[in-house]
């Protein structure tokens, strides 16, 4: 049995009595001390782990102003406040002891759209996709492409001035701001913008904290031009954070909004922006060029930036291998043809675009004509993406350089600690191969990446932070890539902001960084806005923090037994790109994140959660592992005792961290988005299920698990009478009942449809071993056998009657396997030790009968994808191999006829997120098998559609459930499209749209049954 873990104390009397004060001044957000939303907001995407004494969400930047106006009272001047937006920094530059205010939550509003004028105005916490699909329909975009613009914030994009791929041409952030909206500390609102010398000479009268900053900011640039001018690099990146190089615009202005860009949440809160957006490009061309040498993709690119191009990146051999297994590989293959002679060992991938495209094909046959005949370096080849389509889908595999980093095999993964340095773009291959240099001298790994057209790259040494002699690299490392830097005139901090990594701010700045503290006087005197990031006040007693006085996520992993954390590795790998955070509602990736905004309801967040109750066991002396194999081995009723009484105390308010994360889990839909679209494969549904089966080893389960988990074992008995079943479920009485004792809102009702008729007319045989065996061989490449499941087997039992009817006008012999349970609904509540029972017993049926070599294939695709994932998991070679029918019908594609009834009609299908994530190469199928039958099949982009199993039944869920669906679904199933053309092949997805939009989608098998010839 595991213990009950009290978490770690929360507040500090200080913080409790300032959130208090803030709570009854009106505050509207909310205000969260539990132990679980502090832990998630303990880590960003670097390698620091700082757990803060309580997080604010704001709902408004009245709210906002309030707080910043109570932290400025005597009494509350030592309280940190740090702001938050999507959490990606990789130097922890959001990450506090403090109180984190994150401003996305609830200020992520479009506020105004100046198509004409080419203007937007947006909260903080809008996310840049966000706006440039708004944006879309205008024929804009905001420029400035990041890896992470699917979560990035704009506020968080202006406090580390954010640029990446493209950045030469489009600049960065700060060149887009407009003006800016900022809460100061003690409430003052800082509208700026850039102004002219009268209108400045207006502000600095101000008597007030703005006035103090601008005259402030004034006297640094007066005093110090001539420095500025000496010390700051000739980059296309600057000197994040308190650029001071352009204090003065172009045209002379004072604009104070280029020392707010990068400043970090340093000088105050930017809760307002309005941004300059731009026309997107009409047409874009992406060249990828192959080298057999990642140097000499470096050194090429200063040639190749002669000819003009938008912009280059690269990419070594590293990355690109983790993204041959990663599901992005599908959309881009094309473009990376092997090479079995030689090896590509790097890729530049150059970008162009224009407004005309005659004038960009001549630019691109210039420059191909340059790659056959300059011999400078040696090139493998090339290939050519042509239009916004195909050249979004190789920069999403470039996007995901960040993530898949973290996807290699061991505990030594790639650490982002010194991964953005830039120096002037002709110093690059040198600069580079030094600090290869540096790192093979301590016998490290990495992997880089980055934008060789403004001299940045991104290079991630391998350590295993749970390794105390590794952890010790750091500073080491740190202090020799800070002066490796320095030497070749650039920045150790050229993208991704300072964060942690401040402490060498004075080594770069030099003479000019009292002129930083200064304006960090002006702005925060007491130190309150994130300390120890940037600069300090003048006052003494303040210091900015130094890389190796910050605790590690890797302290803390290390506290946990190695065998634990090695079989947990689906949580503890975990490197918080926040790829899970994605805004998109046509993404299938993590529904219950998109629904509640919850970060504690994300696969990041459940990731982190676990790991902190794994830490906490092991501090309580519990071996998780050997708790497990215990349950398995004992009778369910042994400690029935001790589960009431831990359950009664539960009730009573009784303090346990487990409770904390079993709320997390509960409202995960199980969908596994994550295991297929995290680069790093954080699977939560796997781990999920093991954290469930321990805690109801302390604490009793609802009965609702015990109705679910029988479902597949119960059901073929219900269905002998399925008249009396539906009359049941169907009366008030048993609803109630079902509510109040089974927190269940209602159950789908078993089909009426006469299977034993479809059976009997199409000489549908049983699949039994003495069938197998009298079919002539000839007959079994041209047999299936369908694995039935218990949803389309006894709830939509007519899909499974047509996909018998489809096969067989197809002169297939269909073989149908007898029921066993699949195991899938024990697996998600928890119920291993059964599962594992139900999945051998299962596994040893059905590779019996596919021995007899005839093919398996299962219908519905969450069921089927349990056999290559959790059986193969717990079986290996074992586990037997289940096809989805369109994987075995683009099989049969040249047997399949050409001729059916009214070709040319156009569908669009309506993925399974569960097919689409992990099995991304199946769902493109239906199109091919649709297409050879001369019909027309698109695959819509689709989140989820929030049933995921029985997770939309479920009362604790339906408000949720129903939020999934309304995010993409709705729109889809009741917009202008004929439902009859809309084709869902989940059975989840089709009882929800009939549910909530009272539709009822055909199957793609069904689709095809209209159209085949009858004979």
């Amino acid at each position: 049995m595991i213990a009950k873990v009290a978490p770690p104390a929360a507040l500090t009397r200080h913080y409790r009595a300032f959130l208090d004060s803030l709570m009854q001044a009106g505050f509207q957000g909310e205000i969260a001390s539990d132990h679980g939303s502090r832990t998630v907001l303990a880590t960003d995407n670097s390698i620091y782990q700082r757990l803060p004494q309580a997080a604010l969400f704001p709902l408004h930047d009245e709210d906002v102003r309030l707080l910043a106006s109570l932290a400025a009272q005597p009494q509350y001047r030592d309280i940190v406040l740090t702001p938050r937006g999507g959490g990606t920094g990789t130097n922890g530059q959001s990450l506090t002891s403090g109180v984190v205010v994150d401003l996305s939550r609830h200020m992520n509003r479009i506020l105004e759209i100046d198509a004409d004028n080419r203007r937007v105005r947006v909260q903080a916490g809008v996310v840049k996709d966000q706006l440039n699909a708004a944006l879309k329909p205008h024929g804009l975009f905001f420029a400035p492409e990041l890896s992470t613009s699917n979560r990035a914030t704009i506020g968080g994009m202006i406090n580390t001035d954010a640029s990446g791929q493209g950045s030469c041409t489009y600049g960065k952030t700060r060149d887009h701001v407009l003006q800016l909206q900022t809460i100061l500390l003690g409430g003052e609102r800082l509208y700026s913008a850039p102004v002219s010398e009268d209108e400045l000479q207006k502000v600095l009268q101000d008597d007030s904290r703005c006035g103090e900053v601008y005259r402030a900011v004034l006297h640094v640039h007066e005093q110090h031009a001539g420095l500025i001018e000496q010390r700051f690099p000739k980059l296309n990146r600057c000197l994040t954070g308190y650029d001071l190089a352009h204090i003065r615009d172009a045209d002379g202005r004072f604009n104070l909004n280029n020392i707010l860009c990068g400043s970090e949440g340093s000088l105050g809160f930017i809760v307002e922006a309005t941004l300059n957006v731009l026309p997107i490009p009409k047409h874009s061309v992406l060249v990828n060029v192959s080298y057999a040498s990642f140097m000499d993709a470096l050194r090429d690119a200063q040639a190749l930036m002669a000819m003009a191009p938008l912009s280059i990146e690269t990419v070594d051999s590293r990355v690109l291998n983790l993204a041959m297994k990663d599901i992005v590989w599908h959309d881009v293959a094309e473009y990376f043809p092997a090479n079995p002679a030689i090896p590509t060992q790097g890729i530049n991938l150059v970008e162009f675009s224009s407004e005309d495209a005659a004038l960009l094909d001549e630019q691109v046959e210039r420059f191909t004509a340059h790659l056959a005949s300059d011999a400078s370096v040696q090139r493998l080849g090339h290939t050519i993406a042509r239009g916004s389509a195909a050249v979004a889908s190789v920069y999403n595999m470039r996007k995901r350089s960040v993530g898949l980093l973290g996807n290699v095999d061991g505990e030594a993964r790639p650490q982002p600690f010194v991964e953005d340095t830039a120096v002037p773009p002709e110093a690059l291959a040198d600069y580079i191969a030094e600090f290869r240099a540096l790192l093979d001298g301590y016998q490290l790994q990495y992997g880089m990446f980055g934008h060789v057209d403004a001299g940045v790259l991104h290079v991630r040494p391998m350590l295993d932070m749970k390794d105390p002699a590794q952890v010790a690299l750091i500073r080491p490392i740190s202090d020799g890539v800070a002066a490796l830097t320095h030497k070749y005139g650039g920045l150790l901090w050229g993208e991704h902001g300072k964060g942690l990594r401040s402490e060498y701010a004075p080594r770069f700045f030099g003479d000019l960084y009292p002129a930083l503290q200064a304006i960090k006087s002006a702005f925060d005197p007491d130190n309150q806005l994130n300390p120890g990031k940037i600069a300090t006040p003048l006052a003494a007693g303040s210091e900015l923090t130094k890389v190796d006085e910050v605790p590690l996520r890797g302290d803390l992993d290390r506290q946990i037994d190695e065998r634990v954390w090695s079989s947990y590795g689906a949580a503890m790998h975990c490197n918080g790109n926040g790829a899970c955070y994605n805004y998109d509602p046509n993404d299938a990736m993590c529904p219950s994140w998109k629904a509640t905004r919850e970060r504690t309801q994300s696969p990041k967040g459940r990731a982190s959660l676990l790991r902190e109750w794994l830490r906490l066991q092991e501090q309580a002396g519990v071996d998780v592992l050997d708790a497990s194999q215990q349950l398995r081995n004992t009778s369910p009723l042994r400690g029935l005792t001790g589960r009431v009484r831990n359950t009664l105390s539960k009730r009573r308010g009784d303090e346990d961290f487990s409770h904390e994360v079993f709320e997390a889990m509960s409202g995960c839909l199980a969908c596994k988005s994550c295991a297929g679209q995290c680069p790093v494969k954080v699977n939560v549904p796997e781990f999920r299920s093991r954290f469930l089966e321990l805690y109801h080893s302390r604490y009793l389960r609802p009965l609702k698990d015990y109705l679910i988990g029988s479902l597949e074992f119960s059901i073929p008995y219900f269905a002998k009478l399925p008249w009396l079943y539906n009359g049941l479920m169907q009366l008030n009485i048993s609803q109630a009942m079902l509510r109040r004792y089974a927190g269940m809102i209602d159950s789908p009702l078993l089909s009426r449809f006469d299977m034993k008729a479809t059976l009997e007319r199409w000489d549908v045989l049983e699949a039994t071993p003495e069938n197998l065996r009298r079919l002539p061989a000839a007959q079994r490449e041209r047999s299936v056998i369908l694995v039935q499941d218990a949803f389309t087997r006894y709830f939509d039992t007519e899909v499974l009657a047509d996909l018998i009817e489809v096969l067989s006008r197809l002169g297939v012999q269909v073989l149908l396997a007898p029921f066993l349970p699949n195991g899938k609904p024990l697996q998600v509540l928890g119920f291993l030790g059964a599962f594992e029972k139900a999945a051998r017993r299962n596994a040893a049926m059905l590779n019996a009968l596919s021995g007899h070599g005839v093919q398996l294939v299962g219908l519905d695709p969450a069921m089927t994808l349990v056999y290559r994932q959790e059986y193969h998991k717990l079986l290996g070679d074992a586990a037997p191999k289940v096809l989805l029918p369109q994987e075995w019908l683009a099989q049969q594609l040249d047997k399949l006829p050409a001729d059916v009834v009214n070709p040319g009609e156009d569908y669009y299908l309506l993925g399974h997120c569960t097919e689409k994530t992990n099995a991304p190469a199946a769902t493109a199928l239906w199109v091919q098998v649709f297409q050879h039958l001369g019909l027309n099949l698109k695959s819509l982009p689709l989140g989820c559609c929030g049933m995921s199993g029985t997770y939309g039944h479920e009362a604790a869920n339906r408000q949720t459930s129903e939020r999934i669906y309304d995010l993409s679904w709705r729109e889809r199933v009741e917009g202008d499209i004929d439902p009859a053309r809309l084709l869902a092949n989940g059975y989840s997805c089709r009882s929800q749209a009939e549910r909530l939009s009272s539709q009822s989608l055909p199957h793609p098998i069904q689709a095809l049954k209209r159209h085949l010839c009858r004979p």
